[in-house]
């Protein structure tokens, strides 16, 4: 086993070695540090549970060998370290760039380590809830503009979930390989009220080319969802509207599909909230902090699998020890 100090600073090496996606058209003068080396960054954050650009830095300052190490790796080839306004300003901007990051690096690792290789090349999409930080903001205070309590987060949303009920905050869209290995292939998080089918239609150019069936509930359903996927003959495998049982030459297959869909996108999502404590509410309050909170959680998540697999550890078991080992 690692030493406790030295796994950290492994894991930030390790953003330098993965695919990129193509960056966005930028206008104006081009970013004088790189994309990789926020990324970087925000390994460290999700690591040490920062959530703050100045209790990152704060951390990273401390005179001990591990922070040395890592703010060495924190400078740009020609040595210079980021200052303050940058390290803020890059830090509310990378939440954007998650989603396209969070598929690439999907893909690499669907091709690394062939989770298919004895299933269906299938994958399952939903949507989990998680609890906006403070207060709620009532239905009718939001629509007089009065906000009652400072600790509400307007920017936080209404939703109804068949399991908690309503819920006052946001949801975690995500799209996860149904085989032995979860690998996330695609997230986003919006506030709680987003349509499920109309993020979904978002992820589609992110998903392996070589996927054929995308698992989901009722809330995928979707016309244009399915036109989409059927463009790179994947299908979209949704409950069947009609009294139940149902009698149709098709239902078993159906049956055995959703039965997987559920196994796969619960169980991950129940894992994921253990590791990260997301099952009470988020530590962020705001949009862009609670995207970056989430989307790198589900970022780290994959360069752990990354990891243990380079090293031939086991990828469904050990991942929260091994991730607050870092």
């Amino acid at each position: 086993m690692l030493a406790q100090e030295c796994l950290l600073v492994i894991l930030v090496q390790l953003v330098c070695l993965i695919p990129m996606p193509s960056p966005p058209a930028k206008r104006g003068r081009p970013w004088v540090y790189p994309d990789r080396l926020f990324l970087q960054a925000l390994v460290i954050m999700m690591v040490k549970r920062l959530h703050k650009a100045n209790e990152f830095l704060a951390v990273l300052a401390e005179p001990t060998p591990e922070m040395s190490s890592l703010r060495a790796l924190l400078t740009d080839e020609t040595g210079r370290f980021p200052s303050r306004r940058t390290w803020e300003r890059r830090l509310a901007i990378i939440p954007a760039t998650l989603p396209a990051q969070i598929g690439c690096l999907g893909r690499y690792l669907v091709a690394l380590i062939d989770p298919w290789a004895e299933c269906a090349r299938a994958a399952a999409i939903d949507s989990t809830v998680l609890r906006a930080a403070g207060g709620v903001w009532h239905k009718k205070d939001r629509e007089a503009g009065v906000v009652p309590h400072a600790s509400i987060d307007t920017e936080a949303h209404w939703t109804k979930s068949g399991w908690h009920g309503w819920v006052y905050g946001w949801k975690l869209h995500l799209v996860c390989t149904a085989a032995a290995v979860w690998i996330p292939l695609a997230a986003d998080l919006t506030p709680a009220n987003a349509a499920d089918n109309k993020t979904a239609l978002e992820f589609v150019p992110d998903l392996p080319p070589d996927l054929r069936f995308l698992l989901g509930d009722q809330h995928y359903h979707d016309p244009q969802l399915e036109d989409l996927c059927a463009q790179n003959r994947c299908w979209v495998i949704t409950p069947t509207g009609g009294p139940y049982p149902h009698t149709d030459d098709g239902v078993e297959v159906r049956r055995m599909l959703h039965k997987t869909r559920s196994l796969t996108i619960e169980n991950f999502n129940e894992q994921f909230k253990g590791i990260f404590e997301a099952h009470q509410q988020v530590p962020t309050k705001g949009l862009v902090a609670t995207r970056r909170f989430a989307l790198g959680a589900i970022f780290l998540y994959q360069l752990a699998l990354l990891y243990r697999f380079q090293h031939g550890l086991e990828l469904r078991v050990g991942l929260k020890a091994f991730i607050r080992a870092a």
